[in-house]
């Protein structure tokens, strides 16, 4: 099978906006595949004996990791005032929210910095290079590899129930509870379409967003 995907992905060719487009769709259908066949049975299961109370104190533990992380990026990019916001949300959420079951910082209103490597190489100047479709975590590009991009991932951290129908992508670390709140979602979803999920052009544009926060440098006038 794996074979057949390879072969039909290497049989269209690149495009200006995507030059790794073959690579991308093979990657995008192992990913649709492995999707299909088991991380949404996983899910499923999941959902099924995990109660649905329970269920974002699972989200709030890898937040809380992600905003060490955050924190060690805003440091890099010299962003002091977020840094003391992200060292104070692991500080607190891990010491008093039972090592980050609880999120007590955002009940207290510290925002999270939600930075990452990506957005430090982007803020050092590196570009950010063509389109990339990585398994399991979505559309992104070179220089930010596995970082799922911003737009995408705003406000997906948390944990929804099935009702609300909301729709996530699958996580990295904890795709068992993303992939749960989009199982009925995603099953349409995948029988509409079989095309990559972001097209190329749409990444570049919101890049930079990220990157400085919201407030891109105005670009140079022409001569």
């Amino acid at each position: 099978m794996l074979l057949t995907v390879l072969v039909a992905g290497c049989a269209m060719g690149p495009s200006r906006d995507d030059p790794f487009e073959p690579m991308n769709r093979t990657l995008y259908q192992v990913h649709d595949a492995v999707d299909t066949a088991v991380v949404k049975p996983v899910a499923q299961a999941y959902i099924d004996v995990v109660p649905q109370f329970i269920r974002p104190a699972f989200s709030n533990v890898f937040n809380n990791i992600d905003d060490l992380f955050s924190a060690v990026n805003d440091l890099l990019q010299g962003k002091l005032d977020k840094f003391g916001d992200d060292l104070g949300r692991v500080v607190l959420n891990t010491g008093f929210g039972l090592g980050g079951l609880f999120d007590l910082a955002s009940m207290i209103g510290i925002e999270r910095g939600n930075e990452d490597f990506g957005q430090t190489f982007g803020v050092w100047g590196f570009p950010q290079g063509p389109y990339l479709f990585v398994p399991l975590f979505g559309p992104t590009t070179v220089r930010d590899g596995k970082r799922r991009h911003r737009a995408r991932r705003a406000g997906s951290r948390r944990l929804h129930s099935q009702r609300s129908g909301a729709q996530q992508p699958v996580r990295r670390r904890l795709c068992r509870s993303a992939r749960a709140s989009a199982a009925d979602k995603r099953r349409g979803r995948h029988r509409r379409a079989r095309s990559l999920p972001v097209h190329p052009q749409r990444l570049p544009a919101t890049a930079p967003l990220s990157v400085y926060d919201g407030k891109p440098p105005p670009e140079p006038e022409e001569p």
